[in-house]
């Protein structure tokens, strides 16, 4: 467990394995996991109207981007990075200012990557 606050998260990913993965580094971290959406409309769902400390978002969403969940979380004031294989790269310049993790982390790239986005 890290020394970090426990945080409720939000996982937003399309890959299960990916997303399963994320959640056992998060559980090992000392964090919770508050909620995870695989497709674009749960995200939204879930940005909208859950409570969570942080979102860690799939920049492609099967074929959809997630930056609309980005939107209605910077919104909210809820804090949230992107998880990308094409690294910052891939990010809309629009949120050039958000962290990015590149995928595929290890869990210290995780743990770092929560600790810049975090409040």
């Amino acid at each position: 467990m890290s020394a970090e606050k426990a945080l409720r998260i939000l996982i937003v990913e399309d890959e299960m394995t990916i997303a399963l993965l994320m959640e056992d580094m998060l559980l090992d971290l000392g964090h919770e996991v508050a909620g995870m959406a695989m497709r674009l409309p749960q995200a939204l769902e879930l940005a909208e109207t859950a409570v969570f400390d942080i979102a860690i978002l799939d920049v492609n969403l099967d074929g959809r981007m997630s930056f609309p969940v980005a939107d209605v979380l910077a919104a909210r004031g809820v804090p949230f990075l992107f998880s990308t294989g094409y690294g910052a790269a891939g990010v809309d310049p629009a949120y050039s200012g958000r962290v990015v993790m590149r995928k595929p982390f290890e869990i210290k790239d995780l743990q770092s990557a929560i600790a810049r986005a975090a409040p």
